[in-house]
């Protein structure tokens, strides 16, 4: 009976293929007459879109902030002091601000660099207040050889350091997983428990944790199921096709429409931002993963 049931069902389907069919292509024709990079986009408003500015390199701030705006987006992100006023010019914001630190493989793993990075970022905090913005990017460093647990406690102890400055600018350190198999040889901050062991230890809610899409993918897949049982220590999301880190289309592994859905079931109000390095041409590109990702 359940044979004579599925075969009945699996036949209706058929019959219904081809009304399916016309009614997705009709659909995706649509989807395309929208993704010229020219014209204003109206987004569902439950995903807040920023984009790193290093990936599109080629092309001049002031252009970019237009292209962004047009987009949909309100923030342009990685970018230091000297260009925060070309975003507030275009009123856009700077969700992951730069512009402290000593770079990504020496970071606050190594008891050595404390002092250097501890007065960076006491330099930056003033900075970030006086913009409005409320974050900054930070780095754990690259091993060298020392153990998970070492390089936990020192970050705890160095990011400890500036809790309370931090907390009085309300500003939040955001540190950020890396892959260490493709991209960032010997990186510490490679796994996604790692740096909630570091939050934990920390024990501040102006630290928490960039969950690069793109990076977890490769380290450790399972994309969803972390974001949900993690979801409380991250505070910044970027995305990236893999593999490669090119467009996040159909081209790649990833579905981002389902990791969104994610993220947004989550209670999450902060930013995701665009990380990926464009093949084609890059405002197109842009769009249509903004497009994507807003679900």
């Amino acid at each position: 009976m359940i044979r004579r049931t599925a075969l009945r069902t699996l036949t209706g389907t058929a019959l219904a293929l081809p009304a399916l069919t016309e009614s997705l292509a009709a659909s995706m024709n649509t989807s395309q007459t929208d993704l010229s990079p020219s014209g204003a986009t109206a987004l569902k408003g439950r995903i807040n879109h920023s984009v790193c500015k290093w990936c599109y390199g080629k092309i001049p701030l002031d252009e970019f902030c237009k292209s962004a705006k047009e987009i949909g987006l309100t923030s342009i992100e990685l970018l230091g002091p000297d260009e925060w006023p070309t975003l507030k010019k275009y009123g856009l914001t700077c969700a992951l601000p730069q512009g402290a630190g000593l770079g990504i493989e020496r970071g606050f793993n190594d008891p050595k660099l404390h002092d250097e990075l501890v007065a960076s970022y006491e330099a930056i905090f003033p900075k970030l207040k006086a913009a409005g913005y409320k974050t900054v990017i930070c780095f754990s460093g690259n091993r060298r050889g020392m153990s998970d647990e070492e390089g936990a406690k020192n970050c705890a102890t160095g990011l400890k350091r500036l809790m309370p400055s931090a907390e009085k600018h309300g500003i939040t350190m955001i540190m950020e997983l890396l892959n260490s198999k493709v991209d960032h040889k010997d990186y510490m901050c490679d796994h996604t428990a790692w740096g909630v062991e570091v939050c934990k230890q920390v024990g501040s809610e102006n630290f928490k944790l960039l969950y690069d899409i793109y990076h977890m993918q490769i380290m450790e897949g399972d994309i969803i199921r972390t974001i949900r049982k993690y979801s409380q220590y991250i505070g910044h999301y970027h995305t990236g096709g893999n593999p490669g880190r090119n467009e996040i289309d159909e081209s790649q592994e990833i579905y981002y429409p389902a990791v969104m859905k994610a993220i947004v079931e989550t209670g999450y109000k902060g930013f995701v931002a665009q990380e990926f390095i464009p093949k084609r041409d890059p405002l197109t590109s842009l769009k249509e993963a903004v497009l994507l990702c807003d679900v």
